[in-house]
């Protein structure tokens, strides 16, 4: 017969297990919250596009190019090593939290960075053959159009097939972990990248 003090050891055992799946399946793949301020910002990147404001398309091509890179080397270097080391229960509690913010981030600031930044290759005539930066520009183009790709065609995949694994009742640690290092080392890779568009950005600017 089991005394008072085990039944409530297994009562509580019980209540933070149920407690532990609770949190993870709730949240919202969709952070509502964040739709305001990204509709705002790209909203705002049209307008400047369309008026064809020299300063605020600077803002846009800097502002995102910088969160942009930011986020990709410290996912990749810096929070993908300390992810790998954590428990699976943990890594699923910091992803449920994590993901559905990058779902709104990423989309964002790589908008932000591509629209500016061709608006200000094509006020600047940097498109035109002739012009002493195209080739330079030819390149960012080919680099930025790769981590385009592997932003919005493995990144975003892997993102929501994270989210969509996690609503699960009984979701798996096993796929979800493995999903997690793919969105990782892929950061990393478009982090590194990151390097390269910096070289030819500066060049760009200083020449």
């Amino acid at each position: 017969m089991e005394s008072l003090g085990e039944q409530g050891a297994v009562s509580l055992d019980v209540h933070a297990d149920s407690t532990e799946k609770q949190g993870h399946n709730d949240f919202k793949i969709v952070p509502l919250k964040g739709l305001p301020i990204a509709i705002a910002l790209i909203v705002g990147m049209v307008v400047s596009i369309a008026g064809n404001w020299q300063w605020a398309l600077d803002f846009y091509h800097v502002v995102g190019g910088g969160l942009w890179t930011a986020l990709d080397l410290f996912l990749g270097f810096v929070l993908g090593p300390i992810m790998g080391r954590m428990s699976i229960p943990a890594r699923m509690e910091f992803t449920s939290k994590l993901m559905p913010k990058m779902l709104i981030i990423m989309p964002t600031v790589v908008t932000m960075t591509l629209g500016s930044g061709f608006q200000l290759a094509r006020k600047l005539n940097n498109l035109n053959p002739g012009a002493a930066d195209h080739g330079w520009l030819v390149a960012s183009f080919i680099v930025v159009g790769v981590m385009t790709v592997i932003a919005l065609g493995i990144l975003e995949p892997a993102n929501l097939a994270v989210l969509f694994e996690m609503r699960k009742e009984n979701p798996n640690g096993m796929v979800i972990g493995t999903l997690m290092k793919r969105f990782i080392y892929t950061a990393g890779v478009t982090g590194a990248m990151q390097v390269a568009t910096l070289i030819i950005m500066t060049k760009v600017a200083t020449s």
